[in-house]
Formats: C-alpha cells, sequence, structure tokens
C-alpha cells in the first residue's frame, strides 16, 4: 500500500528566520520532500528571509548542506535537491529596520499565487513587530496566512499580549498556532481508532479505562539550547504545549465532525473540566526533577553531565515533571492521567498507555494452579492495554492476554497485536511538519490551537508553576540515563500503579 499524493495550490511561503536551527533541522526538509514527492507544484516560492545574508548563492549552497545533514542519504537526490533549491529566493531582511521590506512587498504584490503564508520561525518577542510590519506594507490578504511557533508565552498573561497583537493583524481564521505533536500519524491514528472503528469508543470511558500515561521522554541534555531551556523549563516547554493537546485528544467527546473548530470545541471542553492544581495540592499530585551526571548515550563519550555543568552555572530550572491530572467529568471521573517528560532519560520515545480495567474474574487460576480437568494455569492476567507510539517507530499496539501454542494445557501469555505504520503501509513515515506545511497551504486549522485553547492550557498550568514557587519546590534530583526522580515513581505507586515500561510490558 502506498500513500496518495495530493498536490496543493501554488503559494508563496515567506520564511522569517530562514537560516535558524528549525529551518535547517524541520522546515526545508520537510518542504523538499513535499517538493519531490509532487505535493508542491511548479511556480510555488519559498522567499527565505534572513537578517544577514551575503548572497542568494551562499544561502542555496547552506540550504543544500543542511539538507545533507538531516535527511537521510536514501531521501537525498541531486536532481530533485536542484529543482527544491530553484524555488528558494533568498531575501536580506531586517525585523527591525526597513532593510528588505520594500523588495518583499514588491515580490508579493507581483506574485501570481493566490496563498501567502507567512512563516515566524523566530522569537515570540518578534511575532508582534513582524505582523506590525506586515500590515504597514500593505501584505495582509483575505488568502494570507501566518504560522507562529511555540513558546506562546511564558504564562496566560504574555500568551494573551502575544495573541492581542498578532490578532490586530490576522483574523483568528488566519492564524495557524503549531504543534508539530499534533501532525504526527499516531496522534491521527487515534482519532481514527476512536472515531472510525466501532470496537473502542463504547469502552472509552470511567467505567472501562483504569487510567492513562502520556510519556514523552528524551535522551538529550541540553545541546544547543541553554539559553532558551533555562528560562522555559519542563513544564513550559512539554506539557503546557504537546502533554497537554495529546490528553485533550485521547479524553474529548466525539466531535460533530472533523471540521476544525468541532475538533477544537471539544478539546476546549476537556481543558475547562480539568481539575485545578494549586499550591494546596500540587506537592501531592507533581514532581519537579533535574538530571545529575550519569550514564551517558551510546553515541557519547564518557559520564553524562549534568545539567548545571552543561548550564555552567546554578539553576532551580526543571528538567524533568510529572503530573496526575484529573478531568472532572461523567465519562472521566475517577481516571488519572499521569503525565512525565524529562531530558537525560533512559530511552526517547513518546507514547500513551491507556489501560483498561482488569477482567472481574479469572477463570483461569493463577501461577501453577489446575483447573478443573487437572490441566496446569500457567501466566497471570493482565489488563488490556492500548499503546499509541508516537516516537520512534510510529505505530499502536493492543496488548491482550493469548493462549500459548501447544497440547500443554491452557497457558496463557501477554502479547500485543502490533502495527508499525511504516511496515504496514510500506512507506517511511512523513515527519509531522510536511503535513503541517501543507495543511497551512490548505488553510485546515484542525491540528492548530486556536487562541481559546492556548489561553485555557495556561490557566490550568499558572497554578502550577505558582504553587512550586509558594511551596519552594526544589527540582528532585535524578541520575541521567534514569527514569527520572525516585518521587516520579512513588507518584503512581501511591495508587497502586505503575509506569509503563515497553522493554519489559509482556514480562510484568
Amino acid at each position: 500500500m502506498t500513500s496518495r499524493i495530493i498536490a496543493v495550490e501554488k503559494f508563496d511561503l515567506i520564511v522569517f528566520g530562514a537560516s535558524g536551527d528549525l529551518s535547517a533541522r524541520k522546515l526545508f526538509p520537510a518542504l523538499y520532500r513535499r517538493h519531490r514527492d509532487g505535493q508542491i507544484p511548479d511556480g510555488a516560492r519559498i522567499i527565505a528571509l534572513a537578517r544577514s545574508l551575503d548572497s542568494a548563492e551562499s544561502f542555496t549552497q547552506w540550504v543544500r548542506q543542511k539538507l545533507q545533514q538531516f535527511i537521510t542519504a536514501a531521501e537525498y537526490d541531486e536532481g530533485a535537491v536542484k529543482k527544491f533549491l530553484a524555488c528558494i529566493h533568498p531575501l536580506k531582511l531586517d525585523v527591525n529596520d526597513e532593510t528588505g521590506w520594500p523588495e518583499l512587498k514588491k515580490k508579493l504584490k507581483n506574485s501570481p499565487n493566490p496563498i501567502c503564508a507567512f512563516y515566524l520561525a523566530v522569537a515570540p518577542d518578534l511575532f508582534g513587530p513582524i505582523c506590525d510590519k506586515i500590515a504597514a506594507y500593505g501584505l495582509v490578504t483575505p488568502n494570507a496566512r501566518l504560522v507562529v511557533e511555540k513558546p506562546l508565552g511564558r504564562d496566560g498573561q504574555s500568551a494573551r499580549a502575544i495573541n492581542d497583537a498578532v490578532g490586530k493583524v490576522f483574523q483568528e481564521n488566519q492564524i495557524f498556532r503549531i504543534d508539530h505533536y499534533l501532525g504526527k500519524e499516531t496522534v491521527q491514528n487515534l482519532m481514527a481508532l476512536r472515531f472510525a472503528n466501532g470496537l473502542f469508543e463504547p469502552l472509552w470511558n470511567s467505567a472501562h479505562i483504569d487510567h492513562v500515561q502520556i510519556t514523552v521522554a528524551e535522551t538529550l541534555g541540553l545541546e544547543a539550547r541553554a539559553a532558551y531551556y533555562d528560562h522555559v523549563g519542563a513544564l513550559r516547554d512539554m506539557v503546557q504545549n504537546h502533554i497537554v493537546q495529546l490528553m485533550c485528544l485521547v479524553a474529548m467527546e466525539p466531535p460533530r465532525s472533523d471540521a476544525s473548530n468541532d475538533v477544537r470545541d471539544e478539546k476546549l471542553k476537556v481543558l475547562r473540566a480539568l481539575k485545578p492544581i494549586t499550591a494546596a495540592n500540587v506537592e501531592q499530585v507533581t514532581v519537579r526533577g533535574q538530571y545529575r551526571g550519569g550514564v551517558a548515550q551510546s553515541h557519547e563519550s564518557g559520564k553524562a553531565r549534568s545539567y548545571v555543568e552543561e548550564l555552567g552555572s546554578p539553576s532551580n530550572t526543571e528538567t524533568f515533571a510529572a503530573i496526575k491530572a484529573e478531568i472532572q467529568n461523567w465519562r472521566w471521573a475517577g481516571v488519572p492521567f499521569y503525565l512525565r517528560t524529562g531530558k537525560r532519560l533512559t530511552e526517547r520515545c513518546s507514547e500513551i498507555i491507556v489501560t483498561f480495567r482488569a477482567i472481574p474474574h479469572s477463570i483461569f487460576g493463577a501461577g501453577n494452579e489446575q483447573n478443573a480437568a487437572g490441566r496446569s494455569n500457567l501466566g497471570t492476567v493482565h489488563p488490556n492495554r492500548l499503546v499509541l507510539r508516537l516516537q520512534p517507530d510510529e505505530g499502536v499496539k493492543l496488548w491482550v492476554m493469548l493462549k500459548d501454542p501447544g497440547p500443554g494445557g491452557m497457558r496463557l501469555s501477554y502479547m500485543p497485536l502490533d502495527m508499525s505504520f511504516s511496515k504496514a503501509f510500506g512507506i517511511a513515515v512523513p515527519d509531522a511538519y510536511e503535513r503541517l506545511l501543507m495543511d497551512v497551504v490548505r488553510g485546515n486549522q484542525t491540528l492548530f490551537m486556536r487562541r481559546d485553547e492556548v489561553e485555557a492550557a495556561w490557566d490550568w498550568v499558572d497554578p502550577i508553576l505558582e504553587g512550586w514557587s509558594t511551596c519552594q519546590m526544589a527540582p528532585k534530583p535524578y541520575p541521567s540515563g534514569s527514569w527520572g526522580p525516585s518521587a516520579a515513581i512513588a507518584l503512581i505507586e501511591r495508587d497502586g500503579r505503575s509506569w509503563y515500561d515497553s522493554s519489559s510490558a509482556g514480562t510484568d
């Protein structure tokens, strides 16, 4: 089976911050793949804006080098690269003065392409000034779109200020707040599993589900993000956007349709139903952590350094966060959602684990007990689990109890019905940015956050930050290469549960 490529309309994509890390790692590789596969039509333009630009030739050579660095050798095709580079139009532009703006206006006013998308791959404090300049030069049209990257503020107040700044220039239906986790195949397959099958949705409630876990784990430390990360931390960087959005998709009610506002209306209801976490309960239901030195990854030499050593100065910033969240509505009353994320953990993985309730009675006995026929029953009956793996090797596993083959009695094993997307469909799973960039061109906002969603998420996260400050909750240390502080294990084990570990899921 192969995926069907549907070309989009001709467009102009104007990338602010085109020489930055995001453009190099994600945007240009994603655009190259879509162009190579024929989804981007002839005549589409990528106008790459950078404050420091020696020449158009040097910039396109830089893009070529970044493609060689960030795509696989099998993906790199010299002929396809040449055609892709011909679509790129570099332009020197400084957001803070008039350099380059008249030329950009001339390029866009003379463009035959009806769709114009402005991608702000820059710091959030530049979102407002850039939008003001776009408006001042008369570049806002009915077919204009604006794409903004996270982080959208440091708290609710700053997020509202950013939304106000961009909202005075662009209409809400023109603004695309990107969260690349929502573009992952597994996340969209969660919607398909729930709402395109009769199997799961009748069981998708507190009567049948025991708890939900969402884990986003990284093995890397700070790398080149030290200046940014130390002012943000794990809660703002990962929980407020990525993990909260995943929780909304798991927990939302069936929308009326797959139209963007129908889906986002239901996600908003989840956000508003979250049980508040404040100074009164923050120590009981949250854990902060910061990695220390420990086990280095296979590609590293020597012992892994601590966060403070990598940063080069003392810091109280958390690199790990775990939360027990609760949704106060009829569907999810009494079902905890355990959320965790961290750097320098045991493995790189992003997973959603839905654990169903145990069967009320086992007819098979336990261990070496014998049934009425005198046959041995070996194997403990485990609850069913649905595991959606976002990375690496995106796919879905449904853990079920099965009988071991053979005539030796009813011996049970806990086994997964396993579907890897790349194996099942015979294609490499597209990067999330590939889908999201094409959705921007199409004007499809389903996988992008609406203003009220962003602000509702901050309304839940802000009291957690305030509670940590009020209670002076210092990050608990954990060794690099572990699964985080022991307090995170205690958080879930107090409830008689344990964190899901894919490496031992079939043996527990």
